[in-house]
């Protein structure tokens, strides 16, 4: 699945294409993808105008007129591509174009703008991805958004947060970070990278971080701010291409070449004067990289 840098990377290059354009038409090739796609969704959709796009978690948003916003979701291959006329002076490049064949083109919005109609196509080989049409006034009722946690990158995460919810609680950190109730939008990923930087294990409770009147101690602080370090790092290198996530032009999507940790078994810790080795453990399923020798 995309995780959240990947995400932001897709929000960032589409943005420039869609912000301010009209959906003249939006073209269904299927009804369904992963789930039905909405009730009445072209004719709800076609005649507005794109207000913005934004993300929530892994969710990709399109704000349209009218109160009504496109959820999406890309699963497991999804992705979209801008086409444009040959010699269409669009702002902005678009990052994480992956899959042309167009027998996987499943949703098109042909767009109105003044420089050149655009076409953002949404291609998706497995249609693990989903489309989900609502009000914005009513986003927080979604049950994928009621419960989740504060943004990475956003001014709610503090280590103070983290210790309130961490004090008195026995799970292990990789598991508390991977839950979409304290973090939204953290995947397997990033916090293996962000527990690295931070010099803590993953198999070590959390409670041990908060302080007996529950402050956090400096790790937590560290861990906090190598939290939001790594997410930016992340999007700045255009996210991480793996597996289904790599993009057609092999142009964006580097960060895959800056892991600390991640996929690294069996090599060196890359942390200076360590000279201990990456292992690899499974942790609910999931598998996690770290250095017992540094990351304590």
């Amino acid at each position: 699945m995309p995780e959240l840098p990947e995400v932001e990377t897709v929000r960032r290059g589409l943005a420039p294409a869609m912000e301010g354009a009209k959906v003249q038409r939006l073209e269904l090739r299927r009804p369904d993808l992963r789930f039905p796609l909405p009730r009445d969704f072209a004719a709800r959709v076609e005649g507005r105008r794109i207000l913005g796009l934004s993300r929530r978690a892994k969710y990709l948003l399109v704000d349209l007129e009218d109160d009504l916003t496109v959820i999406a979701h890309l699963g497991m291959s999804g992705s979209f591509r801008i086409e444009a006329p040959e010699g269409a002076n669009l702002p902005g490049v678009f990052h994480h174009e992956r899959s042309k064949d167009e027998k996987h083109d499943h949703v098109v919005f042909h767009l109105e703008r003044p420089e050149a109609p655009v076409r953002i196509i949404y291609n998706d080989p497995r249609r693990f991805g989903f489309m989900e049409l609502m009000a914005r006034s009513e986003l927080d009722t979604y049950p994928a958004f009621r419960d989740l946690g504060p943004e990475p990158l956003g001014n709610i995460l503090s280590a103070d947060y983290l210790a309130s919810r961490f004090a008195d609680r026995s799970q292990p950190l990789k598991g508390a970070l991977l839950d979409q109730k304290v973090i939204a939008g953290l995947g397997n990923i990033y916090v293996c990278e962000a527990l690295w930087r931070s010099h803590l294990s993953p198999i070590r409770k959390v409670s041990t971080l908060v302080t007996p009147k529950g402050k956090p101690k400096a790790e937590l602080s560290l861990l906090t701010q190598s939290i939001r370090d790594v997410i930016a790092d992340a999007i700045e290198a255009g996210g991480s291409s793996l597996r289904d996530h790599i993009q057609a032009d092999g142009t964006l999507g580097y960060f895959q070449h800056s892991f600390r940790t991640y996929d690294r078994e069996g090599e060196p810790c890359l942390s200076d004067g360590c000279g201990g080795t990456v292992e690899r453990i499974v942790q609910s399923g999931r598998s996690t990289f770290y250095c017992r020798h540094c990351q304590k």
